[in-house]
Parts: structure tokens; C-alpha cells; sequence
């Protein structure tokens, strides 16, 4: 066969190759093209026939308050529905009603409006005057609005059974439901129920006459803060007040601040819980076991005026019906309690403290923060004081570390000593490098110093200390165990600033007026500071550090609560005696060494004299 026959069948067959590759493609792309079209044919179908929301008459506009007005539709009464080929009497009116439903836990006010709840107080963590604090910012959206197919019920009005009261006290299992229906007699119908002392609000959705594709919980209202800020600017005052969204995706526990709007789990893991959390207190929408829904949070300020109050978030949950008939979750309600919601076993605990999960701190820094918790809480059932529990866990923490404390200072000492040495070898061997270094090992191995060692007997130990240190910051700044609670004296709030006079105030420094604890702790960091900067040889270098310390530590510790400037103040009184014990120790060591000293030189003239 000639070349150029050859040339020639190669490129038919890559002619007639490419043409069929075309044509495959184009043929995909099309079939692709048709099946969307199709796809989004069916769902206008569906969605425009499942569900109607016909205009609200002029009539039943005037009945509804302005802000929640909608296009709604005058829904009609459930026992009237039927086709609407067979309607054969003239429909009721739903009238706009709210129930009160109270258990031991809470009481929660729903609408029948959007058949959503637009208050809850929560029974537990009462202000100064014993009042329960009420949890939703913004009550007129309220929370658990729902949306089937893109149609928002939030602002329909949903009929009640007959004879449901006002207020329903939870004294055993109950349940309340809402039924919406549409002209063509589809029905959306929302059951919540209830126990006598569980933490959650059950709901269950359910679909007559049509099948939803998908659906969106809303929660518009966001999330109030129980606790009161305070007054004026200062320096990390809010660092103690929490506003986030949080969520459990499977792979961890997350807490997220978000500044504008933000999806999670979009692509990439399921939802087993997600909500929103203050600083005592959290509540999340819990489906039965993991989903596939998409997480949406948007941030919105809460009072302008109040700078201390990060604002809320407005969330949503959004997912496809897939298989399901029905829409079921928890709404779950949780002071936060570290072994109450611990025991759910669903990762709440992690709301409080977490960790980086690339090295496995969610899992030990967390169980560190627990025990340190549990140990003050047994201190506490011991003296019911927990001033003076935190008190004792300051002294037990420390014990632990004193001896890893002793040996960093031990390894600072001897490298200290060697140090006019290394000057004057530095200087004798500053042109030649390889003579350096041989001197100095040879000087390490004559004084028996290893340098390794050295450095990993100073910093070894404070890089293990530093957990239980970090652990310590997280459970005093955060136990809602400390909250109210009293030690002793004019220290009346544990989990707040000790302020004795709101007189007078020091914008940053005592935004809500003078308190002692900070004052007592600049001075007990600056005399620990002072001590354990004294082998410092640059005095310039050693003036600033004793000052730094104890001016940063003031600018914080005003705004800290009081229990942790508790814990501060022993930690540094322990050091304090540490430092003397060890310096006390170390003149006896001198003293005698020149006793002894001055002796064997006595001997040695005795000797040659004789």
C-alpha cells in the first residue's frame, strides 16, 4: 500500500471518528435539553397545581394586622373542604387565634397565622427579679415558618380543631394541630406535640391531596440574648456574649459568625441538628437521622443603639421531599447545661467548647473541658460555694504543674549560668564559627548540660500546661453553672464583673463602674511577672516585660467574670509562693556551696603549712 493511500484511510477514519463523536455529543446535549425542559415543565406543573394561595379578599385584609399582611387566601374551615367540583355549602372563616402551650420547661405561644411560634419563655435562667427570659428577637416572624413547592405559608391562616383553648398545660403527652387547605381542596396539615418535662417541640408535617417536591423550614425570627451587656465600650467585653449559628454535618460540630448570608452543607455532608446559640442557651431544628438539607443563615442586627449585642440570624433549612411523605423534626430547647445536653449523646456539649478537628482538639480538648468542669461542679457538692470551688481547682491544676513548673525553672537556672561563659566564648571565637560551636559543647558536657534537654524541660512543660490553662479560660467564661452565682462578700455574680460602684466609670477599662478583683490581680501578675523575669539580663528588656503583662491583663480583666479574675488572682499567689520557695531554696544551695567552699580552702592552707 502507497504512503499516501495510507495517509488517506487514517484520516477517513479520523473524519468518520470525529463526526460520530460530534454527533453523540450533540445528540446528549439535546437529550440533556429536552430532559430540563421536561424536568422543569414537571415541577411548574406540580408546583402551580399542588398548592394555590388565592389573593386575600379586602374583607379578611382588614382583619390582619399590617406587618402580616400577605397574599393570602380566605381559607376556608376544615370540615367544609371537599373538591371543588362538590362544594356544596358556603365556607367558614378562619379567625386569627394564638394558644399558649406550657410544659416544665417552657411556653411557647403559636399563631395560627403561618401555623408558626412566635414567642418562647424559657423556664430557667430568671433575671435578678426571677423573670424567665423570652428567646425569639423578632416575634412577629417568629420561627418554624414552612414553605412546600415555593409556596410560603408563613402568613396563611391555618384552622384550628374546635374548642381549642387559649392555654394548654402540659400534664401528660399532647398535641396541637393546624390544617391549611387550598380552593382545590389540598391540605398542609402541621401537628406539633408535646411532653410534661421534655426540651423539645415535635412536629410532624403531613400532605393530603398532593405530593410536595420540596419544602423550607424557616426561622426568621432569630435569637434574643438572656443576659444583660454591658453599659459601656471595653476592651474583649464581648468576648463572653455568643451569637452563632451552629450545626452538626457529621463530620463535626461547627460554629459559625456570619456577616452577611452563607450556605452550609451544600455539596458536602448531612445535617443531623442546626440552630442558632446566645451564651447560655441554644436551640436547634433535629431531624431524625441525617439529612440532606441545605443550611442558610443570613445575619440581621437586633438593636442599633445596643453596639455590645452582635445581632441574630435569620436560617432556613431546605431540602427535597425525596420518598418521605411527611416532614419530621424536633425543635429543641437547651439551656446549656454541659452534662444535661451531654446526655442527649448528639454532640451538644460541643456547642459550648469545640476544637480543631485536623488535630483531634474536638474530641481531647473537649473531654478536658469537661472534666475541668465536673471537678469543680464535685467541689461544689462538697461546700456549695462555687468561689470557693474554683478556688480548689485552681490548687489542684496547679499542683498537677508545679513539677513540670520546677523543672522549666530548674533548666533556666543552669543555662543562666553558663551564660557569661558563652559571652566569652562567643567573643574569643567570633571569627571562626566551627571553634565556637566546639567550644561550647565542650563547655556543655563539662557542666553536664544538654541543650536538647534543656529546651524541652522549659518548653515541653508549658506547651502541656497550656491546654488545662485554655480549658480553664473556656469553662469559667462559658459553665452556665457560674451564672448568679454569689462567693462571698461584694462578689455577688461569678459569671459577671465585680463591680462595688457603678458610680463612676473608666470607659474601656471599667465600662460598668469600679470593681476590686481587677485591681488585685494587676498587682499579684506584676509581682509574679517581676520574679519570673528576674534572670532576664537585658534591664531594659526585663522593666517592660514586668509592665506589659500586668497593663494588658488590666484592660481585660475589668470585663472578665469574676470568676475567672478568681482564678487568676490564686493561680498567680501560687506562683507567687512557688517563686519564693524556689529562690529561698536556691540562697541555701549558694550558702552552703560557699561554706563548704571556703573550708576546703581552709584545709588545703592547713595542709601546707604543715
Amino acid at each position: 500500500m502507497k504512503p499516501s493511500t495510507l495517509i488517506g484511510l487514517i484520516l477517513l477514519v479520523g473524519l468518520f471518528v470525529w463526526s460520530m463523536t460530534m454527533s453523540t455529543s450533540r445528540a446528549e446535549e439535546q437529550a440533556a435539553a429536552q430532559r430540563a425542559k421536561a424536568e422543569a415543565a414537571q415541577t411548574q406543573n406540580v408546583r402551580s397545581g399542588s398548592l394555590q394561595v388565592p389573593e386575600l379578599s379586602p374583607l379578611d385584609s382588614a382583619k390582619l394586622a399590617p406587618a402580616t399582611l400577605a397574599p393570602a387566601a380566605k381559607p376556608v374551615a376544615v370540615d367544609t373542604l371537599k373538591d371543588s367540583a362538590q362544594v356544596a355549602e358556603a365556607p367558614k372563616t378562619i379567625e386569627r387565634k394564638k394558644v399558649t402551650v406550657e410544659n416544665d420547661h417552657f411556653s411557647v405561644v403559636f399563631d395560627n397565622l403561618g401555623a408558626k411560634i412566635t414567642s418562647i419563655v424559657v423556664k430557667a435562667l430568671p433575671d435578678s427579679a426571677g423573670n424567665f427570659p423570652e428567646i425569639i428577637s423578632d416575634t412577629a416572624k417568629g420561627a418554624l415558618g414552612l414553605k412546600i413547592d415555593g409556596v410560603d405559608l408563613s402568613n396563611q391562616l391555618f384552622a384550628l380543631p374546635e374548642n381549642t383553648p387559649e392555654k394548654i398545660l402540659v400534664d401528660s403527652d399532647k398535641s396541637l394541630s393546624f390544617t391549611f387547605a387550598d380552593p382545590n381542596g389540598n391540605k398542609v396539615i402541621r401537628v406539633y406535640s408535646f411532653t410534661k418535662d421534655g426540651v423539645s417541640i415535635q412536629q410532624s408535617v403531613k400532605f393530603e391531596g398532593f405530593r410536595p417536591n420540596d419544602y423550607e423550614i424557616i426561622w426568621d425570627g432569630g435569637m434574643k440574648e438572656t443576659e444583660a451587656f454591658p453599659k459601656g465600650r471595653s476592651f474583649g467585653g464581648g468576648a463572653y456574649f455568643f451569637s452563632e449559628v451552629i450545626f452538626n454535618d457529621m463530620y463535626s460540630v461547627e460554629r459559625e459568625t456570619v456577616r452577611d448570608k452563607e450556605k452550609f452543607n451544600e455539596k458536602d455532608g448531612k445535617i443531623l441538628w442546626a440552630g442558632m446559640r446566645r451564651k447560655y442557651i441554644a436551640a436547634v431544628i433535629k431531624y431524625p437521622e441525617a439529612s440532606e438539607a441545605t443550611l442558610t443563615a443570613e445575619h440581621f442586627d437586633t438593636n442599633g443603639e445596643n453596639s455590645k449585642d452582635p445581632g441574630t440570624y435569620r436560617i432556613k433549612l431546605s431540602d427535597y421531599m425525596h420518598d418521605n411523605a411527611t416532614i419530621d423534626f424536633d425543635f429543641m430547647i437547651l439551656p446549656l447545661n454541659w452534662s444535661e445536653i451531654k446526655s442527649f449523646d448528639l454532640g451538644f456539649e460541643k456547642i459550648i467548647v469545640s476544637g480543631w478537628t485536623w488535630c483531634g482538639a474536638d474530641v481531647w480538648f473537649v473531654a478536658i473541658c469537661g472534666f475541668l468542669l465536673w471537678l469543680l461542679k464535685f467541689f461544689y457538692s462538697i461546700i456549695p460555694n462555687y468561689g470557693v470551688g474554683i478556688i480548689l481547682l485552681t490548687i489542684v491544676v496547679r499542683s498537677i504543674t508545679t513539677p513540670l513548673t520546677l523543672k522549666q525553672l530548674r533548666s533556666t537556672r543552669g543555662m543562666s549560668k553558663l551564660k557569661p561563659q558563652l559571652d566569652e566564648i562567643n567573643v574569643k571565637y567570633r571569627s571562626d564559627p566551627q571553634k565556637k560551636q566546639a567550644a561550647i559543647m565542650e563547655l556543655y558536657a563539662k557542666n553536664g548540660v544538654n541543650p536538647m534537654a534543656s529546651c524541652t524541660g522549659g518548653c515541653l512543660p508549658m506547651l502541656i500546661q497550656m491546654p488545662v490553662f485554655f480549658g480553664l479560660f473556656m469553662v469559667f467564661g462559658r459553665a452556665i453553672e457560674l451564672r448568679g452565682q454569689p462567693f462571698m462578700g461584694w462578689i455577688t455574680d461569678l459569671s459577671r464583673s465585680d463591680v462595688i460602684w457603678n458610680g463612676i466609670t473608666i470607659p474601656f477599662v471599667m465600662p460598668d463602674g469600679i470593681a476590686i478583683l481587677p485591681i488585685v490581680m494587676v498587682f499579684t501578675t506584676y509581682f509574679q511577672t517581676k520574679q519570673s523575669m528576674a534572670s532576664m539580663t537585658d534591664p531594659a528588656q526585663q522593666k517592660m516585660m514586668v509592665w506589659m503583662m500586668p497593663i494588658m491583663m488590666f484592660l481585660f480583666s475589668a470585663v472578665m467574670p469574676s470568676g475567672l479574675v478568681l482564678y487568676w488572682i490564686v493561680s498567680n499567689l501560687w506562683g507567687i509562693g512557688q517563686y519564693a520557695l524556689v529562690n529561698r531554696s536556691r540562697r541555701l544551695e549558694e550558702q552552703g556551696s560557699t561554706k563548704f567552699k571556703g573550708k576546703k580552702v581552709q584545709d588545703a592552707v592547713i595542709v601546707k603549712k604543715k
